[in-house]
């Protein structure tokens, strides 16, 4: 595999299940030192040690995004550990009100965005003057279908999704002049623990239908593998994407088209 992140330092949160855990694992395979950042401990040291067993290099730090001066802290450890920091990939992300809008209470609207929409703030906040340190660099934020379209029933994750890409693209246009890249993914749906935990949450319908009618919401028919979507993922991040900048790119097989 190729060298392309050799001497780059690359932060990324969410990092020890589905997407995040694929990321990190490409990225470090291809040189990168990858600052891992989770809320669950055991996962993340397991992960860093199956990246260094592999060769690569890795670390762990428990955090969560939703407080600021976590987040903060992660960026702390990235120069702290490694000197620099050339990246970050702010990929925390989960719906947690399934209502409808007049259902959804204020604790809970107020919970969604933290988590979907706030925590990329928080990253961006203090990524962003660390990348800029270190001579520019990219950033890419987790976005969703749901940032270009909505579903019903998930009022606020669809306003927090549209507003990672609203935030994305302000960020790109802030820091373009630093050589810093701030793009957004378009995810469709993905086999990851996440997504078969949704499935089987489905009120009415069993797993197997739940995954069955996921499965047939993308033109390609079938959920995306957190491997495909990490390929994508290093790609943005590295050099080779030198000229884009305030995008939402799509990986969704085909959904937004059909949507």
């Amino acid at each position: 595999m190729s060298e392309r992140f050799a001497g780059k330092v690359i932060l990324i949160t969410g990092a020890t299940s589905g997407v995040g855990r694929a990321t990190a694992e490409r990225i470090a395979g291809e040189g990168a030192k990858v600052l891992l950042a989770a809320r669950g401990r055991e996962a993340g040291d397991a992960l860093s040690a199956g990246i260094r067993a592999a060769g690569g290099e890795a670390a762990f730090v428990s955090g969560d995004v939703t407080v600021e001066a976590e987040a903060a802290e992660l960026v702390r450890q990235a120069l702290s550990r490694y000197g620099r920091l050339d990246g970050a990939f702010n990929n925390v992300g989960a719906p947690t009100a399934v209502h409808p809008v007049t259902e959804i209470d204020g604790e809970a609207w107020r919970a969604d965005l933290e988590l979907n929409l706030s925590s990329v703030f928080y990253g961006l906040k203090h990524q962003i003057p660390a990348l800029r340190a270190s001579g520019g660099g990219a950033i890419l934020n987790s976005a969703s279908t749901c940032g270009v379209a909505a579903y019903p029933n998930m009022a606020s994750y669809n306003a927090a999704k549209h507003g990672v890409i609203g935030l994305t693209q302000s960020a790109a246009l802030d820091t373009a002049a630093a050589g810093i890249r701030v793009n957004a993914l378009i995810i469709g749906g993905v086999d990851t623990p996440l997504s078969r935990g949704l499935a089987r949450a489905v009120p009415g319908v069993t797993e197997e239908e739940s995954w069955r009618l996921a499965e047939n919401m993308h033109p390609l028919g079938r959920m995306g593998r957190p491997e495909e979507v990490a390929a994508f993922a290093a790609f943005l991040l590295s050099d080779e994407t030198e000229f884009i900048t305030g995008a939402a790119l799509a990986i969704d097989g085909g959904m937004t088209a059909r949507l």
